[in-house]
């Protein structure tokens, strides 16, 4: 007679609850990756090679932050960042965010145009009031959309590309000139 077969006893991930062979396919595959090198190691063997890299880069990191402390003259506390670079704030993909108003100016049905203003909320002005003002300072209408990176922008109807900086800095003195930069010919131009 034949052997009964035995029902297969799968693992799964507490993390992402997908068996640890789909775990990379996963939302939060960097929240699994500890548990991964626990429990599986033979099924990622580069993630635990990866980790052992990444903790002896840190800590030659925290050695070398302190040898450069320290050869100043003053002791070094973990609270204070040791660089300037520490205190910009960095995005995924090691890129700085720059608080910068971007005008661009969209030409539509050949003689139609649309302005956009975009990164004011960055300074703190409310985008509404400011798309009101826009509107009313240069009787045309304005308002608040969502654009293409899904971030709120304002569209001004018309070519008033070059008179908005003078606008804007005198309106919302937070905003230097220096920030504001136009969009031309796919190029970043500063207004300045």
């Amino acid at each position: 007679m034949a052997e009964k077969p035995q029902p297969v006893r799968v693992l799964y991930c507490p993390i992402c609850s997908f068996p640890p062979e789909y775990c990379e396919f996963g939302p939060d595959f960097e929240k699994c990756k500890p548990w991964l090198i626990q429990n599986t190691p033979d099924l990622y063997p580069n993630l635990a090679k990866e980790a052992n890299d990444k903790e002896a880069a840190k800590a030659a990191d925290q050695l070398q932050s302190l040898a450069v402390s320290c050869s100043d003259g003053a002791t070094p506390s973990a609270g204070t960042p040791t660089s300037k670079q520490e205190e910009v704030k960095r995005l995924p993909g090691g890129k700085i965010k720059k608080k910068e108003v971007v005008i661009e100016k969209v030409v539509r049905n050949k003689r139609k145009c649309v302005t956009i203003v975009k990164g004011l909320e960055l300074f703190g002005v409310k985008l509404s009031d400011a798309s009101k003002k826009l509107g009313k300072k240069f009787a045309t209408g304005a308002s608040v959309v969502k654009g293409a990176t899904e971030k709120e922008q304002i569209d001004v109807q018309g070519d008033i590309s070059y008179d908005i900086v003078e606008f804007i800095t005198e309106t919302w003195p937070n905003v230097p000139e220096t920030a504001i930069y136009f969009i031309e010919d796919g190029r970043k131009v500063p207004a300045t």
